[in-house]
């Protein structure tokens, strides 16, 4: 390990700390409101603007948010990033003691996969020049049509509800649908990073990032993304909805970031075998909960079809 790795891996452990605290304290907010309704976007606005509770848990996001920036200017993606998602396990814990979300089996099998997934991420992190500068063109190629496929997974999701119950079907579409988008937050920050590297006065700093491009994609990108975030996070239990957003998340972060900044994947058969071999779990891991997610509501309709066939029964006897 580096001696930047001495400093940048513990504050990337503060940085996804404060990150996943700062959710579970909104989801607890969340839970004491009106449901947010995403086509009414001034009204949701108002609703998280006007709750201390909710401030405070995107306070400590946006906390987590910059420590995230400073650790990116001296650390690469491959290994920054797997520390940032570690922050799920603490997501798990809290969910469990502060809002009180339980498991089911297979759920747990699903989510210790996760875990497992980040560890061989970490494993297969090695040393590696850290990347500040990307072409725009590439970036913009990959950043478009990612927010564009983010966007409508996301919304497409809360589409998808039963129309007895409020509730969406299935929280994953818009867990993978804000994770990419919070993948693409993320490549905006790491190109912001370089201006960290590139400027040595404060004055440079403040007129360089100032007039980056990417300092507005990472404002309307965490803007858009926020409010679906928050609508879903409200809809889906924490547990299952954070964890594969932020599996999403980093594993896209991982794959584009690495190749747009130019910080080559490791040259050791084992350590990139390690590196596959983690997001292919994660893959696997988001399929088996979606079927899993939509076997309960599959289970749900066809009670609630029984419940109305004897209820129309009922009507024509009288």
């Amino acid at each position: 390990m580096s001696a930047a790795s001495f400093t940048g891996v513990p504050l990337a452990l503060v940085a996804t700390t404060a990150y996943n605290v700062g959710l579970i304290l909104e989801k607890r907010a969340l839970g004491q409101m009106q449901t947010l309704d995403i086509r009414r976007v001034a009204r949701v606005i108002v609703s998280l603007v006007t709750s201390r509770a909710w401030l405070g848990g995107f306070a400590l996001m946006l906390a987590g948010l910059a420590c995230q920036t400073v650790v990116l200017t001296f650390e690469p993606v491959s290994v920054v990033q797997p520390v940032l998602a570690s922050g799920v396990v603490l997501v798990l814990v809290l969910s469990r003691l502060v809002l009180r979300e339980h498991l089911r089996g297979s759920e747990t099998w699903c989510v210790a996969a996760i875990a497992a997934s980040l560890v061989l991420l970490a494993l297969s992190a090695t040393s590696t020049e850290v990347g500040h500068h990307a072409s725009p063109r590439g970036m913009a190629g990959v950043m478009v049509p990612t927010v564009v496929i983010g966007v409508l997974l996301a919304v497409g999701s809360r589409r998808g509800r039963t129309p007895k119950h409020g509730a969406p079907v299935t929280g994953i579409g818009s867990g993978v649908g804000t994770g990419v988008l919070y993948g693409v937050a993320a490549l905006a920050i790491k190109a912001l990073s370089g201006i960290l590297v590139g400027h040595h006065t404060a004055a440079g700093i403040a007129i360089g990032v100032v007039s980056s491009p990417y300092l507005y994609v990472l404002a309307g990108c965490l803007a858009v993304t926020m409010l679906l975030f928050q609508t879903a996070l409200q809809a889906s239990r924490a547990s299952i909805f954070i964890p594969v957003s932020a599996v999403t998340g980093s594993a896209y972060f991982i794959i584009a970031g690495t190749w747009l900044f130019h910080e080559h994947l490791p040259a050791s058969p084992g350590k990139l075998g390690l590196r596959l071999a983690g997001i292919a779990l994660a893959g696997l891991v988001l399929f088996a909960l979606s079927r899993q997610a939509s076997e309960p509501t599959a289970q749900l309709a066809a009670v609630d079809d029984r419940i109305t066939d004897g209820d129309l029964a009922g009507t024509r006897r009288w």
